[in-house]
């Protein structure tokens, strides 16, 4: 039995893995973090009964090390990140704070106590982007090409990683993954995002470039995927967790509109942000083959279940929507200074 902090718990993925990780190991002690910034919903979290959460920041190291001591946390799960790549374009200091230095701190805090296994969340985005008719995929040993403030942040966090392991021997494992999608996703993200607007009758913001691609992954599978990694995974090294299924955002939005037996009236079109990435592949081969994971639910079933999932928790999204600090659109005036 062990110990488990879960950072940025009370986020989308974060919030999945904590209940993922109560049920298929019930003999687990789970301890909630999550600084509940506007995208951390504490009641994400509020049907676990005898959950201990935790309101902190990562960026924190005495409390971080305070936390770790007291409670004997065996293991840490990072999720703690600033995520949202257009509202990283307009703050993108707190990106930095919080990717990269709340990274550092939260390592440095696991290196002062003497955590037995630090795992680290990272994202496809780290590699920068591919072309739409590239044959090939981003593999464990692609060269970092971030062409974002977000995506900048997120690698310097993974480079700080590495390096705690690499000088000090900090017991580690990183995974990039895809693009999460499932319930509790907060509504600026695309698929929710279409998904509330389609469910309140209004207009789906398409980024102009409506072929550029992303590959998708059902957040449990992700979980799983975690899972894996800290029982058999090599300690420092990383994982791509991917589906290999790619949609479009023009996809996204005519399966989200089917779903709900809409018309594509409700598509229109917004100028893309700056750095739009046309594309991100993981291969996800190393994963598959080292530690015997594949993805369990396929996009076409996923997004029944997450669109079934929205349209029956009205009450959860529809208090958040007013939270998110970012309109899609108007990006050539936002972003000059």
């Amino acid at each position: 039995m062990s110990t488990v902090l879960v950072t940025g718990a009370a986020g989308f993925i974060g919030s999945n893995f904590v209940r993922y990780w109560r049920t298929v190991h019930p003999g687990d002690t789970v301890i909630a973090l999550d600084a509940l910034t506007y995208a951390g919903n504490r009641d994400n979290l509020a049907d676990l009964a005898d959950l201990e959460f935790v309101e902190g920041d990562i960026r924190d190291q005495q409390s971080m090390e305070r936390l770790l001591r007291s409670s004997r946390v065996d293991v840490i799960v990072n999720f703690a990140a600033e995520s949202h790549n257009s509202l990283a374009i307009l703050r993108p200091g707190e990106f930095f704070a919080t990717n990269v230095l709340g990274t550092q701190a939260l390592a440095e805090a696991a290196r002062q106590v003497g955590v037995e296994r630090f795992h680290h969340v990272s994202t496809c985005e780290v590699y920068g982007d591919m072309d739409l008719d590239d044959p090939g995929a981003f593999t464990e040993d692609s060269p970092y090409l971030p062409r974002t403030p977000y995506n900048a942040a997120k690698a310097g966090g993974d480079h700080a990683v590495r390096a705690y392991h690499l000088t000090y021997g900090l017991p580690v494992t990183i995974t990039n993954c895809a693009n999460n999608y499932g319930p509790y996703q907060f509504p600026e993200k695309v698929i929710p995002l279409f998904i509330t607007r389609a469910l309140r009758g209004q207009p789906l913001p398409l980024y102009a470039s409506t072929k550029n691609r992303r590959e998708w992954l059902y957040v449990t599978d992700h979980c799983r995927a975690i899972d894996v990694v800290l029982r058999d995974g090599r300690l420092g090294e990383t994982y791509h967790v991917g589906s290999g299924f790619e949609a479009d955002i023009e996809t996204v939005a005519d399966t989200i509109l089917a779903e709900l037996g809409l018309d594509a009236s409700l598509k229109t079109i917004v100028p893309d942000r700056p750095s739009h990435d046309r594309r991100y592949l993981l291969d996800s081969t190393k994963l598959r083959t080292e530690l015997g994971w594949a993805p369990t639910v396929d996009f076409d079933a996923g997004m029944r279940e997450t669109v079934a999932w929205y349209r029956e928790h009205e009450s959860w999204w529809a208090p958040l929507l007013d939270r998110s600090p970012v309109e899609e659109a108007g990006w050539s005036s936002a972003t000059k200074r």
